[in-house]
């Protein structure tokens, strides 16, 4: 019965201690956002069109709420944008702007990944645009990758899973069974 008791009270101690841990994340990603004015603070670089400047598997920092005429855009030395793929706005780019336009009452961007040999074959419309990189952190991009997988959602269920029961797990110890 005292270690029933005991069994419960260290499940609940880990139960808190995860949901602390669950609103820490939350909070912090909600602050990052509010702070980067974007819904998108952070990305992983997927692609090496961006060699030398981003590697795969970097994560991008995004500043977003910007003014789309503040963005710099000129061949080689433009602001790397993270924008909505014109041809499937559900796919995020990180290129360079190297040249815009107004025309209308917008801007519109032309962009071009830094290793590859020619300028995208669209426009970036402002309205398309999540922010500009003003940070990178190299090969973090890969923790971002692997969660946004089944494997990578899996594992974590997984691990909460574990954290949660681990006091039922039974592990077997060295020389436990000699002192019986």
């Amino acid at each position: 019965m005292k270690q029933s008791r005991l069994l419960k009270s260290e499940l609940v101690k880990t139960a808190i201690l995860l949901l602390i841990a669950v609103i820490s994340v939350a909070g912090f990603w909600l602050a990052l956002r509010a702070a980067l004015r974007t819904e998108y603070p952070l990305h992983a670089v997927i692609s090496g069109s961006m060699i030398p400047s981003l590697q795969i598997g970097d994560l991008v920092v995004v500043q977003g709420g910007l003014n789309p005429g503040e963005i710099y855009a000129v061949p080689g030395n433009g602001d790397i944008i993270v924008f909505r793929k014109p041809t499937d706005p559900d796919e995020f780019i990180v290129h360079r702007a190297v040249n815009k336009v107004y025309r209308g009452s917008s801007w519109f961007f032309k962009t071009k990944g830094d290793s590859n040999l020619g300028s995208d074959p669209w426009e970036v419309p402002e309205d398309y645009v999540i922010g500009k990189v003003v940070g990178r952190v190299p090969l973090l991009g890969y923790f971002k990758i692997f969660l946004g997988t089944p494997g990578g959602m899996a594992a974590i269920v997984v691990l909460i899973l574990i954290l949660l029961f681990m006091d039922y797990i039974p592990f077997k110890r060295k020389g436990a069974e000699t002192e019986n």
